[in-house]
């Protein structure tokens, strides 16, 4: 009989495949990236394990080369990351029950990880803790793997790497169109498209992030019994 471990590998793996192919190609990048700015490949392999926030990782290769400044490498720090707050509210009730694998499903909850375990509705039979942890783990496993190589090959391979981070919204793309047509209702997929053109416009591109979070937690939260009950006659 097939164990739940692997039943759930399996459901897994496949849902992970897109996210493959754009972290080993951002990764890679990175790697090369901080190899060619005089870095050992073992920084951006330890960054990518510790830190595992692409983003912040690639503003992390500049701070190392300024002036030693933490207080401001803080605030940048959690300035880019600070989404991940929402993301942990809205996966609170989905990471109950999940035992020992809760601290781990914290630690590597990615953008791309919560897009998957967020919107995936797992198959009868199949384990939900299990499940999320092997998301989250092959996610993992990708980036690391994709940068400590872009490392390791950064000292024979030079070229350009401005414009590839490209592949993670075209990734995103994917994600939310393949949500959106399993979807009953579409009120969520317009509340967040909503609020992020209104924040955009508002903010800019360079400040519009946690605004559109506030603002799409705030219209889902009122907006949550009118979403039900319409899944409800849908059903």
């Amino acid at each position: 009989m097939e164990s739940k471990k692997l039943k759930a590998l399996k459901c897994a793996f496949p849902k992970t495949v897109p996210i493959f192919a754009g972290f080993w190609f951002l990764g890679i990048s990175y790697g090369i990236m901080m190899r060619t700015q005089g870095f050992s490949f073992l920084y951006p392999t330890l960054m990518a394990i510790t830190i595992f926030g692409g983003s912040l990782e690639f503003v992390a290769a500049s701070m190392l080369l300024g002036a030693f400044a933490p207080l401001q490498t803080l605030l940048v720090s959690f300035m880019i990351q600070a989404r991940h707050l929402f993301y942990g509210i809205a996966m609170l009730e989905k990471y109950k029950g999940t035992g020992w694998k809760k601290p781990y499903l914290i630690y590597a909850m990615c953008d791309e990880s919560f897009s998957i375990n967020c919107s995936t509705e797992i198959p009868p039979g199949v384990d939900k803790g299990w499940f999320m942890f092997f998301v989250s783990l092959l996610n993992q496993i990708y980036w690391v793997s994709g940068a400590m190589i872009g490392g390791l090959l950064g000292s024979l391979v030079k070229f350009d790497t401005e414009g590839l981070s490209f592949v993670m919204t075209a990734m995103f793309v994917v994600i939310f169109l393949d949500s959106f047509l399993k979807e009953k209702q579409h009120i969520s997929s317009f509340i967040g498209i909503g609020a992020s053109v209104i924040c955009l416009l508002i903010f800019g591109s360079e400040s519009f992030m946690i605004p559109t979070m506030v603002c799409i937690t705030v219209l889902l939260t009122l907006s949550r019994r009118q979403i039900e009950k319409r899944e409800g006659d849908e059903t």
